[in-house]
């Protein structure tokens, strides 16, 4: 890539993911969490109030010992709870104690209804084409890190 306003505007594009990371650091940090363990809990509100461990792992991208680490530090906290997911005991199913519902009402939900607000901010026409561009990003880093670890570039 050559065209210095295409360089500009992938610059643009980072800048951008790397403000709209700050904000949820900063969420997560207000919280008194790290990131992972706000993810965590987001990922159990947004599930109802429970999630597996590897879904959580799965849907974040995060290793299965990052996500176990952040468990021990909220379940240290009195904030969740594990138990053996139904039909295979070796899975362990995330729950919320009743401290941690508590908790996530406080300062999870009101995250959540606070994206909900800002995205609602664009026109429907714009948030379809917003998720539409995204997805196709998503995709088409996806594809570009894959060619990266097929020549070793990312080992």
């Amino acid at each position: 890539m050559t065209d210095k306003a295409e360089v500009a505007s992938v610059r643009a594009l980072d800048a951008l993911y790397q403000k709209t990371d700050k904000v949820y650091y900063e969420l997560a940090r207000g919280c008194g969490l790290s990131e992972t363990a706000y993810w965590i809990l987001y990922a159990i509100e947004v599930s109802g109030g429970s999630a597996t461990q590897a879904r959580i792992a799965d849907e974040f991208s995060y290793s299965r010992q990052t996500v176990n680490s952040a468990l021990k530090a909220l379940e240290a906290k009195g904030l969740v709870a594990l138990a053996s997911a139904e039909g295979d005991r070796r899975a362990k199913t995330v729950l919320l104690t009743p401290a941690g519902r508590t908790f996530a009402d406080e300062r999870i939900v009101p995250a959540i209804e606070a994206e909900e607000r800002a995205f609602a901010t664009l026109t429907p026409d714009e948030r379809a084409e917003f998720l539409r561009l995204a997805d196709a990003y998503a995709r088409a880093i996806d594809h570009e890190r894959a060619r990266l670890a097929e020549r070793g570039a990312t080992e």
